[in-house]
């Protein structure tokens, strides 16, 4: 039975307010350099107001929608579950997600009043991001966002692992995944965050249960949840967790574990200036290659040119006509 969607992802909806910044303001406002890190409203706007604005991006964001707008860009059609205010920037989120013509919940939905999310991204010079969120209504994600239609007409479901820092945000993960395997849909999970990986491990063990079919992180989070010390033991140890998997290795490119083998995913080199939204383009280009008939090889290989191109570039996420050069020039 053809199916309607490629990927239904459900995650949390936020505004990427993305600034370059010098190390020296991360150190003179105590911000933990490298790592996601939950704030209040005040804490962000606090650190907005000491930013030079000029170069500010804007972008609907949250990592699942960067890796769902991929997947629509590269010529996939998706649908994504979130949860944003009637405000300014739940105008924009619901806008933007529109002209990338992706399916929400959104579309026929009566927002509720509230503060919709917003991520703050520090660049610095290293092309390391730093990112402070203030998750705002989006902290009360819930069951309430899950669509069963659009699930069931999804050939994969998509979970975001920032997630399960809400208990309302693991009920709903836990819904989505039942609801898909109820309906032969696939399921997959990234693990988002070392830092959320390593204060909310019980919540992900929760949400996977006896296993996914499909799991995304990076060397950092592999060793964090398997609690190796080395990726060889990660990897191996991480094939209780997943039937199929994909470990990102940075400049080093993949590795990704097919369900029989470990296939390594060369990397393209570039001139790195940004890393935001690298691993979410991977795994958006990942999901839209296996749901279009690519081999896992292939996908992998579409998946590491496509986060190298946004490295490459300010932002998470590439341009249309960008994401369709990608697919001529491999083919």
């Amino acid at each position: 039975m053809k199916k309607k969607y490629d990927v239904y992802g459900i995650g949390n909806a936020l505004v990427d307010l993305e600034f370059k910044v010098d190390h020296q303001f991360l150190y003179d406002h105590k911000v933990e350099k490298g790592v996601m890190t939950l704030v209040d409203e005040a804490t962000q706007f606090r650190l907005i107001g000491a930013i030079d604005h000029e170069e500010m991006v804007r972008k609907s964001g949250g990592s699942a929608a960067n890796s769902i707008i991929a997947i629509s860009q590269f010529g996939g059609k998706s649908f994504y579950s979130c949860k944003v205010a009637s405000d300014e920037y739940g105008d924009f989120y619901l806008k933007d997600m529109n002209e990338a013509g992706v399916d929400t919940n959104l579309d026929n939905a009566q927002r509720a009043a509230g503060v919709t999310g917003k991520c703050l991204v520090m660049i610095t010079s290293d092309a390391d991001r730093t990112m402070n969120t203030y998750l705002g209504i989006t902290s009360d994600l819930s069951i309430d966002e899950i669509d069963e239609h659009a699930i069931k007409e999804s050939k994969y479901v998509y979970l975001e692992g920032y997630l399960v820092a809400s208990p309302t945000g693991v009920q709903a993960m836990k819904l989505g995944k039942k609801i898909a395997e109820e309906n032969d849909v696939l399921t997959a999970i990234t693990l988002s965050d070392p830092f959320i990986v390593q204060t909310f491990k019980s919540n992900f063990e929760d949400v996977i249960g006896a296993s996914v079919d499909l799991l995304f992180c990076n060397e950092d989070e592999a060793m964090s949840y398997t609690g190796k010390d080395n990726l060889e033991d990660a990897r191996q140890a991480m094939k209780k967790e997943a039937k199929r998997f994909v470990i990102t290795l940075g400049k080093n490119g993949a590795m990704i574990y097919d369900g029989d083998t470990f296939i390594d995913i060369e990397p393209y080199t570039v001139d790195a200036l940004d890393s935001n939204g690298a691993g979410d383009m991977f795994a958006g280009a990942f999901l839209y290659g296996i749901t279009n008939g690519l081999t896992y090889a292939a996908a992998g290989k579409l998946a590491s040119m496509a986060s190298s191109r946004v490295v490459a570039q300010y932002g998470p996420r590439l341009k249309w006509h960008e994401a369709q050069n990608i697919l001529k020039e491999l083919h």
